[in-house]
């Protein structure tokens, strides 16, 4: 039951990866931008959009199998360190808002979902380390050492 909920949530993610891709393709009809389209640059896309949907069951199966939420306003009650998070503080950021969207703009050829990713990277970032002052005051010393031997993202 928890791979289905991992793998159902994270096609959700997938789905909103590629509307903010076709988003994009309509901001490029719209202001004249021409799209590309290559065999690399669509099977580099494909397989951006394979491993983040990977990356992200991974850690939500972790989410899940400790009974914690995905979405969550406050930090849980577990500090997650195995797993995807050995390589990552911010799995699932990185799966979706890093390779799925990043690879969606590569699957659809549009330069304008590629921007949006770049742009919005910054904003998830903020987001991230106001994360991380909420984890460092609920986890204290043990989340300073998980910090200072995982890197955010990769």
């Amino acid at each position: 039951m928890i791979v289905l909920r991992s793998i159902l949530h994270n096609l959700a993610v997938v789905v909103v990866g590629l509307a903010v891709a076709l988003v994009g393709v309509g901001l490029d009809h719209l202001l004249a931008i021409g799209e590309f389209h290559s065999f690399i640059a669509t099977a580099t896309g494909g397989s951006l959009i394979l491993i983040g949907f990977l990356i992200r069951a991974w850690a939500t199966y972790l989410f899940y199998e400790n009974q914690m939420k995905v979405i969550a306003t406050q930090p849980q009650g577990t500090l997650l360190t195995s797993g995807p998070y050995r390589y990552s503080r911010n799995p699932l950021y990185l799966g979706g808002n890093v390779f799925i969207f990043l690879g969606a703009g590569l699957l659809l050829g549009s330069p304008a979902a590629l921007a949006i990713t770049a742009i919005h990277l910054p904003f998830v970032d903020l987001f991230i380390r106001r994360e991380e002052r909420q984890l460092e005051q609920r986890f204290g010393d043990e989340w300073v050492r998980y910090r200072r031997s995982v890197r955010r993202w990769i």
